[in-house]
């Protein structure tokens, strides 16, 4: 499950400023923006190293800079000015490898989480000309080849390609159909839980594309009901309802059957990759350096095994190279970290092989060489490999699990070197041959800078510094997030962040909201900007906390798995634990403890509330309430099937421990969320009401998994301090 972000991040509050108290309403952080801060916007970097381009003047211009100096270049594409259909702007683009093409969108209509279909249009740099990629009907997943003479897209559940020399489109697969078989796009579980929305690609040489088929003729079909309702209203549905229906695998149920296959442009002739198996995951697939050679990423159900494969693209064949067990279940995080250097031989591979997160250096014919990174800290992200220097870039927590450095260092495993360190989050994005690099730096107490440095360390210039952010907040008085950690009664070391009510007085005793996300391997104390509505809680009386308990993130895999195959205690227990030791501080009122969050933290709110007396209130947001109900791939991966597993499903359910609930509970919900469907929620419900629970509910109609659309946000975060001061004041 993709985490549902527990707040949101742009917020103030009720601050004094002089001798005059200034009031900033609820609306600042959910509606007005009135705290945001500012970004580059998108950064696309060009294939000399020395370049990149932005869009700009509202998706207008697309704009070339220099990374060493900050005046642009030149425009290279004015959408308003250029031959062919007038649109007004475009949403995102992309440059073809050659950089004489540009692939934009507009009319971008999301389908799920990350997938969309939209308008693409091909921009003609050289002749300032536009035309449609296709004139027949909204395209998905749009890709140049690699040799910029076609694009690769897929529409009702086919692969296409039009080929803009002769401005020719043909179909490569003629099979696809709604609910029963898609090309080349994830079915709803691998968008979801394997977080990708594009699943073919072309081979580097553009003769042939690689693309997965989703078999989902036997998994069960969901049906969600949509309204009139308002923003957007439908009107067909003005006296009934309409449906939605698409397939969802719940926990223990079948899966699509997924295959692998080629197609060869000049052949015209597909080709079926020897991948065994018919109930497995193929959740990545990659060209290697190699011609005619792509490498398959296989795990098992289960997911505690993860095999590398080689296909040979023309026979089909395959061979593994690469075999990696766990003892509880594979990290998702590894699969968009198995890289192919470009001499051929080697492969870089990111796994917990030794309890962390870390770099292995493999070759593709000997197996492995060594281990890049060592320590007992986590590896959170690879940057790449930079030919030149031999030198290898990465994210890391290797100072503390609330920090993020860069770091780089050599093919020998050896002079592990910081670039990025400041104390906070870093992160950067490197020029195509790694000679520069886009810092973004943020802490706690300081909003985000960008700025542009060489590969030396130097700096070349700001990109933004959010200035006019930091003068606007000067005259408010924040609360700072106090980080600090605590043990359990088990001896279990916990980070947290607690923001303490304005005008803080230790004799005074004050009401705590506890917020928390606690979904496996996530993490919500981290030393990065964020304003939420915990600034605006604070300024009204409320001491706010936030608690990482066993199963997130940065702190090794034996913390972060231990909730394993009983999803739900262990988070529970240390949310328990976190109000019991809160209790004891001298300016909390132990009596006025609450506790919400969304999705997996509506979950834990729930759970938390079934398991102890402690919470006065709680407030749980579209929450997960019987692990059966839910999907397969994230599901099955922490809990296994329901029939391996019935003593873990029951206990960690909500629904079972209904009798069990201790204070004010706020349940909600939208209708239309295809993520945790609403069963959850009506199935919850139901039980309470027939344990002789008092509770409130509220749902939205026609609202996802993020309730947002029209006034509903504000109405969400209304709702919630209206509840809070009602039942903690």
């Amino acid at each position: 499950m993709t985490r549902i972000l527990l707040s949101i991040l742009i917020s103030t509050l009720t601050f004094c400023v002089s001798a005059q108290e200034t009031s900033l309403e609820l609306a600042d952080f959910v509606a007005k923006g009135t705290f945001s801060p500012k970004n580059p916007g998108k950064i696309q970097a060009m294939q000399d190293g020395l370049h990149y381009t932005r869009l700009e003047a509202g998706g207008t211009k697309i704009v070339k800079y220099s990374f060493a100096s900050p005046t642009a270049i030149e425009v290279i594409a004015d959408i308003t000015k250029l031959k062919g259909p007038a649109i007004t702007g475009v949403q995102d683009y992309v440059l073809s490898d050659d950089e004489t093409k540009i692939l934009a969108y507009t009319n971008r209509q999301n389908i799920y989480r990350r997938s969309f279909s939209a308008d693409y249009y091909v921009i003609d740099i050289a002749r300032k000309e536009i035309e449609p990629l296709s004139n027949k009907g909204p395209q998905q997943a749009a890709t140049f080849a690699p040799n910029g003479y076609s694009v690769a897209f897929v529409r009702n559940n086919n692969i296409y390609i039009k080929n803009l020399r002769f401005q020719t489109e043909a179909a490569i697969t003629t099979d696809g159909a709604k609910d029963t078989l898609i090309n080349g796009v994830p079915d709803w579980v691998y968008e979801e839980e394997f977080q990708f929305n594009k699943a073919f690609e072309w081979s580097p040489n553009s003769e042939e594309i690689a693309y997965l088929k989703f078999d989902e003729a036997a998994v069960r079909q969901w049906q969600l009901q949509s309204y009139k309702a308002s923003f957007p209203e439908n009107m067909d549905y003005e006296l009934y309802p309409g449906e939605y229906s698409y397939k969802y695998p719940k926990a223990g149920t079948a899966n699509s059957k997924v295959s692998v296959h080629v197609f060869n442009i000049r052949q015209r002739t597909t080709k079926k990759m020897d991948v065994k198996g018919d109930d497995v995951y193929i959740p990545r697939i990659t060209w290697t350096k190699s011609p005619g050679e792509l490498a398959v990423i296989v795990l098992n159900r289960r997911q505690d095994q993860l095999e590398l494969m080689l296909a040979n693209s023309s026979s089909g064949v395959t061979r593994g190279i690469l075999t990696d067990r766990n003892s509880r279940y594979i990290a998702d995080a590894v699969l968009d970290n198995v890289n192919f250097l470009s001499d051929g031989k080697h492969y870089v591979y990111m796994a917990e092989l030794d309890g962390y997160m870390h770099l292995h250096l493999y070759s593709l014919n000997t197996g492995k060489v060594r281990q890049l990174t060592k320590g007992s800290w986590d590896v959170t992200a690879y940057y790449g490999f930079d030919e030149a220097s031999k030198l290898f870039y990465f994210q890391a927590a290797a100072k503390s699990p609330l920090q993020r450095e860069v770091y780089s260092i050599k093919m020998d495993g050896s002079g592990m070197t910081a670039l990025a360190a400041d104390k906070g989050t870093n992160d950067v994005l490197f020029s195509k041959d790694f000679s520069y690099y886009l810092s973004e730096f943020s802490s706690a107490t300081k909003p985000p800078v960008y700025s542009i440095y060489n590969k030396k360390g130097k700096l070349q210039y700001l990109l933004e510094d959010n200035a006019e952010l930091n003068k606007k907040l000067s005259n408010f008085k924040l609360p700072a997030k106090e980080f600090f950690s605590f043990k359990t009664e088990d001896g279990v070391e916990l980070n947290a962040w607690m923001i303490k009510p304005e005008g803080f007085d230790a004799n005074r005793k004050y009401p705590v909201l506890m917020m928390q996300y606690s979904g496996p391997e996530s993490q919500e104390v981290l030393d990065k900007w964020e304003i939420g509505w915990e600034q605006y809680l604070a300024g009204k009386g409320y001491l706010v906390v936030c608690v990482d308990g066993r199963g997130t993130g940065a702190r090794g895999e034996e913390f972060r798995k231990q909730p394993y195959m009983n999803l739900g205690k262990m988070e529970s227990d240390d949310q328990i634990a976190a109000a019991r030791y809160l209790g004891t501080l001298n300016y909390v009122d132990a009596s006025r403890i609450a506790i919400w969050g969304w999705s997996y933290g509506g979950y834990i709110s729930a759970l938390s509330m079934s398991k102890s007396k402690l919470f006065k209130a709680g407030i749980s947001v579209a929450p997960i309430t019987h692990w059966k109900y839910y999907d397969t791939a994230f599901t099955e991966r922490f809990m296994r099937m329901p029939k391996e597993n019935p003593k873990g499903y029951s206990s960690s359910s909500p629904i079972d421990l209904a009798d069990n609930l201790s204070g004010r509970l706020l349940l909600i919900h939208g209708t239309m969320d295809d993520n945790v469907h609403i069963q959850n929620s009506y199935e919850y419900a139901d039980k309470l009401i027939q344990a002789g629970k008092q509770f409130d509910m509220f749902i939205y109609p026609n609202r996802d998994h993020s309730i947002r659309g029209g006034n509903a946000r504000m109405h969400l975060y209304q709702m919630k301090f209206d509840f809070l001061e009602k039942n903690l004041k």
